[in-house]
């Protein structure tokens, strides 16, 4: 009996610890393989696609981006991208990169924000305007998320943030925080990280843009979310929206301190 209870015990612990061990190793085996694709990461393409079109004379008027404005002052790029969504006076919103980039190219450059805005993802000046948010990012590489909650609308567009965040809703009654609110989930062998405080907040919303293997496309935050969107059944949003906005000012704030890797890559 003393016999059978020790072999049992023993199958138990093992059990126990295989399934650790494999947990572990599944996550490790997805980091090693991020960590050796990141060597050969095809956004390196769009980042230097990126720069190139931030520095070349284009659109109606013939001129370039180099007086654009991300935040800390026209031309300059290192660190705007983690200070952003921020709010901006000249147009009264709080904006991301992307929309950002999307009024420079109509004000300074003369383009139609609203003919790129409704341009499919991954086509005509929408993907230009994904190749530049990509070098916009690599430009803040290393660097910490600080985010601004001074003015008075980035208050709101982060608390509207928070409530879009947890809003159920859909033929799934999902919401961000299904996926994305608590610690130690996954789903397809891969972690899915805690947006709603540090450091779960800064891996994830500090990871994009990210070139998707899966699909052989690079994803910005606004396709990211968008997709998010899609995958719990809602109406995807338009292109710089103030809903995608307000998520981002949302995970944003709660990476406070977290580092940028964008432009990442992923599954």
């Amino acid at each position: 009996m003393r016999t059978k209870t020790l072999v049992l015990t023993a199958t138990l612990i093992g059990s126990a610890f295989g399934s650790a061990w494999a947990q572990k190793s599944a996550t490790d085996s997805i980091a090693e393989y991020r960590a050796m694709l990141q060597d050969g990461n095809p956004a390196d393409l769009f980042e230097a696609k990126g720069e190139d079109l931030w520095k070349q004379a284009r659109g109606p008027k013939n001129v370039s981006l180099q007086q654009c404005d991300l935040g800390l002052g026209p031309g300059v790029v290192k660190g705007a991208f983690v200070e952003l969504p921020r709010y901006f006076a000249d147009t009264q919103r709080v904006q991301d990169t992307e929309s950002r980039l999307l009024h420079c190219m109509e004000t300074l450059q003369g383009f139609s924000a609203a003919e790129i805005a409704k341009t499919p993802f991954g086509r005509g000046e929408q993907n230009n305007v994904t190749a530049m948010a990509t070098w916009v990012a690599a430009e803040s590489r290393g660097l910490k998320f600080n985010l601004s909650q001074a003015h008075a609308q980035e208050k709101t567009m982060y608390e509207v943030g928070k409530r879009l965040f947890f809003m159920r809703g859909g033929p799934h009654d999902f919401a961000c925080a299904t996926c994305h609110s608590g610690d130690d989930k996954r789903i397809r062998l891969q972690d899915l990280p805690n947006l709603t405080k540090s450091p779960g907040a800064g891996n994830g919303f500090g990871a994009w843009p990210a070139y998707r293997v899966s699909n052989g496309q690079m994803w910005s935050m606004q396709l990211r979310l968008n997709d998010c969107y899609r995958q719990q059944r809602f109406p995807e949003p338009i292109f710089g929206s103030d809903a995608t906005i307000a998520l981002g000012v949302y995970m944003g704030v709660n990476g406070l301190g977290g580092e940028s890797i964008a432009p990442a890559i992923k599954r």
